[in-house]
């Protein structure tokens, strides 16, 4: 369980940090004007929306042991909920 104590930090952080990277590549190539900017003023919310859509993918094949081990943690924090409130329940019906 030590392993997956901070999963969902670490998937949050790489997610972010691959946006981080993904727009970084975005912004680069709009400089160099290989893809085109936006239209008037729409710039950066054209680059933010293109980081967005070309991360996604990526998190899904580069992420995924994080996002295993995330689930592990989170199946396993739910299980515990799941038997704590079995037992309440059960110390209820008893009295």
């Amino acid at each position: 369980m030590s392993s997956h104590k901070n999963a969902s930090l670490r998937y949050t952080a790489s997610r972010v940090g691959l946006l981080i990277v993904c727009f970084a590549v975005v912004y680069g190539l709009c400089w160099a004007r290989l893809i085109p900017l936006g239209v008037g003023n729409s710039n950066l919310p054209w680059m933010v929306l293109l980081a967005l859509v070309l991360s996604a993918p990526l998190s899904w094949v580069l992420l995924r042991k994080q996002r295993d081990a995330m689930s592990e943690q989170i199946v396993e924090r739910v299980d515990r909920a799941k038997a704590r409130i079995n037992a309440n329940a059960g110390q209820e019906d008893g009295a």
